[in-house]
Order: C-alpha cells, then structure tokens, then sequence
C-alpha cells in the first residue's frame, strides 16, 4: 500500500490553532486512534488520532506550528505495507527546517545593528487574543506611523507590523542576534491586548511583583495547558458579568430512594446512575419554566436572546484542571440515557478526546461537586450564558414536620446569575421550583 497523507480532520473551526505536541517520531509504529498531534485552541486541547495501524514515514510539522483543516500532519504507511526504514542519510534540504515567512538569511555576524532595549512587557494575554483579532480593533490597534530605522527586522516582518500598528521599537527580538521575527511581533500583540488599560473598561491596577524567595524556599510550577487557558476565560466571566449566587435546599429523599432502586439495572447495561442525570432534568424543566435563565445578553444591550434548546454545559474534573463539555437537546433524553452518555463524555473528556464542537453551545451549565464535599458556593458564570448552578454534597438533616424532626437528605444548590438578564426575585422563583421538582421526581412526567 502507499504512503498515504494524514491530514488535519475537522476542528470545528475554519482558524488556525497552534500544534503544542508532537507525539510521534519517524519509524515509529503507531495502532489505529493513537493520537499522533496535539492541537490547542482557544476552548480546548485535543489529540488528533490515527487513522489506521501503521509506520510513520514522514512528520510535516513540529510544536509551535499553526495548522488548520486539511493541512498536512505525516506520510504514514499501512501496517501491512509497512516495512522496516530505509538507512538513507537524510538529505540537506531535509535536514535544513524551512524559514520562517518573512525571514531573510541570517546576517553576517560583523555588522547587525544593535536590538534596542525591550521596554517593560505586560502580562502574557489569554490564548484566544490572536495577530488577525488585533488588527479588527480599531481602538487596540490603529495603523501608525514609526520610525523603523533602528529595528533589526526583514522588510516582511516590517509591513507584517506596520498592518497591526505595532512599533518594532518596542519588540524584544528573539530571532538570531537578537533579529525580530514575525512570532514576536505576534507574541507583542498578544501580551498588548491582555495589559490594562488605564480609561475607561475594566483597567485595573497592576499587581506589584514580589520576590517570594526573600522569605524561604519556593518551586515554581507551571500551569497545566487548560489552566492556562481557563483563567483568562474565567477572568473575563467575573468582570463582564455582575455576579450574585442565590443559595437554596432540595429534599432528595426520595429522588434518592428511586436511584437506587435502579441503581442494579443502570449497572448491568454498563454505567452508573447518578444524581447528576436527574439533576440534569429538573434543570430543564425549570428553565422551560424560566426561560431568562437559559438565554443570553444581546450585544446590542438593550435585548435578551432566549434560546430554545436545552444544551447543558457539565464541568468534569481532570488532571489537567476544570473542562466543561456539553450534553445536547437535555430535554428529549430519559434519566438513563443521560446516565449513559454522561460516562461517556466524562471519559472522552479525561482522554483528551473531545473535539472543540464538544465544547461549545451550551445555553446553561451545571457545576457539581457532590463527590468531593462542600456545602455552598459560588461558581463563576459562563458568559455568555447567564446562570450557573452549582451542586454539592447532599447531607442527612432532621427537618420538622408538624409534630416531629424526620431524617432527610438535603442537597444544597447555588446559582450564581448575571444580575443584568435576572434579577434576584426571579433568581430565587427559579430555585424553589427547582427544588420542588427534585424533591418530587414524579412532577418532572406531568
């Protein structure tokens, strides 16, 4: 068989991302789904799998590339052609990697001009402000006019600047002898688009640097990839969204008593029943209820977009931090097949095998952290949807009934919400149904 081409599936964007991993080498012997890349975009970071059991002939890309639907990743050999590597030296082209776009051939090292000192940098900007975002933001980045007399830089890379009005001045080089490169002028905007501003917007104060190891021993460890993709994202959640929790109580007794009676049934067709399928379905017929909570602000400001499905965003736990992956049209699933499929999501999510279209479109989102503990909390909103629910451990209370305390189990709730689209009356209407519904399951058939 011959060597066939292995390229980029469908990502669910028509955008490059960038190519943090390279998971295999030439020679080697991979089997059909074992991922060959790691792809990060802005909502994820996946594994681009084999498509069949074969020999790696020939890697096209390398970590730090940016790649797109259809572009080449590696010539791979069907196990059954695959045969052992022909000892060829590799050729001079082969071995050279090609330059980068705009680069020249690297000066001589007699006679470079001097790279300017590199001013101060802000912060490092979240992974989804990208070049091409920058040079759409008329106030971030206008078209200006600088002299570039002093910038050690290729003509490319210096119309690639003048496009996004950067000052290469102002650009630490990273390239050879400190020669600016098209990757930083990129990097430049980045971090120029995450610095504060000082008028106007959310600007805050910069927090002061402090050297921690005046005061003893310190390690400093990196941020998992998600982290460091969360953080910008949950940042900007708080600030846009004028956040209030409202903390409520569930009576699921006999929500619980239920569960387990199918508890056996659900195990033998091979998942487990959780309180999160039926939590899932209560959600949905109160926002069916109160349909301002499953909606969002439109950008205008002065309309709110009511969404008519009912996509619901779960949080999973990974090593690589927290992933929201989404479980689609909720309310024409059954308890058990909600089950199913969220064992099926939840392990798709700790493998890395979700696809960006996995993590997109959810109209509301359910936190839970019932299988560690806690009581309440406040999640972080979504934006842009407008409400979150937080679920945590449910715990045997004594309730009062009309002569006597009675031993329930309670399940505490909170909901954090976008004070701009709900305010707090209809905030707490939504979960007194809510706790009805879960504390009598029968109302979710009528």
């Amino acid at each position: 068989m011959a060597l066939e081409e292995i390229r980029v599936p469908d990502i669910g964007t028509d955008e490059k991302v960038d190519v943090v991993e390279v998971l295999v080498s030439t020679g080697d012997e991979v089997a059909a789904d074992d991922g060959l890349i790691t792809l990060e975009s802005d909502k994820a970071t996946m594994d681009v799998p084999a498509p069949f059991a074969g020999a790696v002939r020939e890697v096209k890309v390398k970590a730090g590339d940016r790649v797109g639907e259809g572009d080449l990743i590696l010539m791979l050999e069907a196990a059954a052609a695959a045969g052992p590597e022909p000892a060829t030296a590799p050729t001079e082209a082969a071995a050279a990697p090609p330059p980068s776009e705009g680069a020249e051939p690297p000066p001589s090292p007699e006679d470079p001009p001097p790279a300017p000192a590199p001013l101060p940098e802000p912060a490092p900007a979240p992974a989804s402000a990208s070049p091409a975002a920058a040079a759409s933001s008329v106030q971030t980045a206008q078209v200006i006019e600088v002299d570039f007399t002093k910038a050690y830089a290729s003509p490319a890379v210096r119309r690639f600047a003048r496009l996004l009005g950067v000052d290469l001045t102002r650009v630490a080089g990273t390239g050879r002898k400190n020669r600016i490169l098209k990757e930083d002028v990129e990097a430049y905007v980045r971090k120029t688009l995450a610095a504060p501003t000082t008028g106007g917007g959310f600007g805050l104060p910069e927090m002061p640097v402090i050297d921690f190891t005046r005061f003893g021993e310190v390690e400093r460890v990196p941020l998992t990839r998600v982290q460091q993709i969360s953080g910008p994202n949950l940042q900007r959640s708080w600030l846009h969204a004028p956040h209030v929790t409202q903390h409520d109580e569930a009576d699921v007794t006999d929500l619980e008593a239920f569960r387990q009676e199918h508890k056996a049934r659900a195990k033998a067709e091979g998942f487990n029943l959780t309180p999160l399928a039926f939590v899932m379905k209560a959600v949905v017929a109160a926002l069916a209820e109160f349909p301002r909570l499953n909606a969002s602000l439109d950008p205008d400001g002065e309309h709110v977009i009511h969404k008519k499905y009912f996509h619901l965003g779960v949080a999973v736990d990974t090593p690589e931090g927290l992933m929201v992956p989404v479980v689609r049209d909720v309310d024409q699933k059954g308890v058990f097949e909600l089950a199913r499929e969220l064992a099926e999501v939840s392990q798709r999510t700790r493998e890395r095998k979700l696809k960006p279209d996995d993590l997109r479109g959810a109209s509301f989102t359910i936190t839970s952290l019932g299988g560690i503990g806690g009581t309440f909390f406040t999640p972080i909103i979504n934006v842009p949807e407008v409400a979150i629910l937080g679920v945590s451990r449910s715990t045997w209370k004594p309730v009062w009934t009309d002569s006597e305390f009675v031993p329930r189990l309670i399940l505490p709730l909170s909901l954090s919400y976008d004070h701009r689209v709900v305010d707090g009356a209809m905030a707490v209407r939504f979960t007194t149904h809510l706790s009805a519904l879960l504390s009598d399951i029968r109302t979710l058939v009528l």
